[in-house]
């Protein structure tokens, strides 16, 4: 089970770099539009997709490698056990945000493959293709979540207390 999650923690990553490769060929396709005058439409729109796709696709791996900013001003001075009672209670609420958000997202994915929901750019894309990567963004990001909280209680969660600090100085 361990490496289907790690494997679909990286499989989003990829698809999220591949996502933000897409976005800066958005951006140069524009810019080099511009310089030999003449318009592509929607660059700016599919930027705007790709960008939030990526964004959304890269949560669950980034919270799998602790790339997330903590405040671990207050962890750091509690003890073992109040520690561990704090890290489940954070995990538990970010679980229960996470779920509402996947389900909220997905709902907005289907209300607008239903109503036929389309942008309001010239390219009329139906907004439910590129919602689909923030939900399916959120989903993982609550499996991440509960996959954090289920290793915090079984005793198995690895800190990244050094390494944190080092990324945020």
């Amino acid at each position: 089970m361990r490496r289907l999650l790690d494997r679909l923690y990286d499989g989003a990553a990829a698809l999220a770099a591949l996502f933000m490769v897409g976005l800066l060929l958005m951006v140069l396709l524009s810019i080099v539009s511009r310089q030999l005058h003449f318009h592509v439409p929607g660059t700016d729109a599919y930027a705007g997709y790709l960008m939030a796709a990526s964004g959304f696709l890269a949560l669950a791996h980034t919270l799998k490698r602790g790339e997330h900013i903590r405040v671990t001003l207050l962890l750091g001075s509690l003890g073992e056990g109040a520690r561990r009672a704090l890290e489940i209670w954070s995990l538990a609420a970010a679980s229960a945000l996470a779920g509402l958000f996947a389900f909220y997202s997905a709902r907005l994915v289907w209300q607008s493959r239903a109503f036929n929901d389309v942008s309001t750019g010239n390219d009329a894309t139906p907004l439910w293709i590129p919602q689909l990567a923030m939900a399916l963004g959120t989903l993982i990001l609550l499996i991440a979540l509960v996959d954090e909280l289920v290793l915090e209680l079984r005793g198995k969660r690895e800190h990244r207390e050094g390494a944190e600090a080092a990324h945020n100085e």
